[in-house]
């Protein structure tokens, strides 16, 4: 398979952008609309991406975003409590949302031909959201539960949930998404309801729309839908960049987990703060060297031959608004300990600082990449993601169509200088499971 993979790789350079079936409009009142033609099947995913979610938060109100999220589904001025997804359910689609560090976005798959039904009631709900105090109670209690279940029961989640918090101050990726129990507690339908008219309006919003449609009737639909929608004054958030770091940060996380675990990140820009634009790619290419699958440095060395650990993970996203980390994780195997598994998570590091990646194994891991991103666009949901995580972070999505460029540019030597520059003790924030 690797030597398939390896042979096929021109063909996948030679494929067909996948701009040249995309296209964008923009409404009078600031709306973005973005159409995918994609005509295997007779069904579309159509998205509505808000550029608000948890780095848009502050102390008293973490959690927010994800709070406002379950309510979209819980009633509007015209439509009731649990109408949108029955109205979807009667039509075979699929709907559901996700909140994010940096956007919540809420997505339907459905028959092509009912993609009127979805503008209409996303069209319902950014202008007429009813937000009750009874139901928000209720909702609340869900929530908080849902912290309990994947994050205070879950030790790995807790100590990643503390990592986060100690390496990051002052950037807003301090807070977790799903908020701090605390701020949940006191959350009230005040709160939601100035967050809700703050940033939910059709010029802090982009629909995504992926499959098999004519972009002219979509385009037709949105502004028949959004276009009586009034734009409003989106705040501008002040920066909040991180202080400099003053050496190696270290904390301890002891829970009753039944295997210790460890995590370190290196603080690392993304694709929207890189000076350098080339840095981001050679970023997720490190990561891909050391974990990109069973033949990449951490299963080869850590794994199978130096046995230290029973898994080692690398992993860096460029999609991200502010400053984010680069980060290495593992469970030491029996009779290893956390300090040992660190030390030759660290001798990996080195060894990219000091050997450049030979051409074979670099041309390997591009191939990879390359092939999986081309894979990944079988999915429609993968591809909307694609787009809207770069308009989400302020950039195009047109971007999107340079990924092979900039990936296949990206050299053995500045694979090495990234190495060097960032994965320093001084940038590195440590965190330990110790099981109790």
């Amino acid at each position: 398979m690797r030597h398939i993979l390896l042979l096929t790789i021109s063909a996948f350079f030679a494929l067909p952008a996948f701009a040249e079936k995309t296209s964008s409009f923009q409404l009078q009142n600031g709306l973005k609309i973005i159409v995918r033609e994609d005509h295997r099947a007779p069904i579309v995913l159509s998205s509505i991406w808000y550029s608000v979610g948890g780095s848009y938060e502050s102390n008293g109100i973490t959690g927010i975003s994800h709070c406002l999220e379950h309510m979209m589904f819980r009633g509007t001025k015209k439509f009731g409590p649990g109408v949108f997804n029955e109205k979807m359910s009667t039509r075979g689609a699929d709907d559901n949302a996700m909140t994010t560090a940096d956007f919540t976005v809420y997505y339907q798959t459905l028959p092509a031909k009912a993609l009127s039904l979805s503008f209409q009631l996303e069209a319902d709900r950014m202008e007429n959201l009813l937000l009750n105090e009874k139901i928000f109670k209720n909702e609340k209690q869900v929530v908080m539960e849902e912290r309990r279940m994947r994050v205070d029961d879950n030790p790995e989640a807790k100590t990643g949930e503390r990592f986060f918090a100690a390496a990051f101050i002052n950037n807003p990726y301090h807070h977790p998404v799903v908020g701090w129990m605390t701020d949940l507690q006191h959350l009230t339908i005040h709160d939601l309801q100035k967050w809700y008219q703050k940033w939910y309006a059709p010029n802090n919003a982009v629909i995504i729309v992926i499959g098999d449609v004519n972009p002219k009737q979509v385009f037709a639909l949105a502004q028949k839908y959004f276009g009586s929608i009034k734009a409003k004054k989106i705040p501008k958030l002040k920066p909040r960049n991180e202080m400099a770091t003053l050496g190696e940060n270290k904390i301890a996380v002891n829970l009753p987990a039944k295997l210790p675990w460890l995590v370190m990140g290196y603080r690392v820009p993304t694709l929207t703060t890189a000076h350098n634009k080339k840095t981001p790619y050679a970023l997720t290419l490190c990561a891909y060297i050391l974990s990109g699958g069973d033949s990449a440095r951490f299963s080869t060395d850590l794994i199978r031959k130096e046995a230290v650990a029973v898994a080692a993970d690398a992993n860096y996203n460029r999609f991200h608004l502010h400053e984010t980390l680069f980060s290495l994780s593992g469970i030491p195997a029996s009779g290893h300990t956390t300090d040992q598994l660190k030390k030759a998570i660290l001798a990996e590091i080195k060894r990219l600082q000091t050997t450049q990646v030979s051409a074979a194994e670099l041309k390997r891991v591009k191939a990879q990449l390359i092939a999986n991103r081309i894979y990944a666009h079988d999915s429609l949901m993968k591809q909307a993601f694609d787009l809207g995580r770069l308009e989400m972070d302020g950039l195009s999505w047109q971007e999107s169509d340079d990924f092979t460029k900039k990936m296949n540019a990206v050299t053995p030597q500045e694979i090495q200088a990234v190495a060097k520059k960032y994965f320093i003790k001084n940038n590195l924030t440590v965190a330990e499971l110790v099981p109790n």
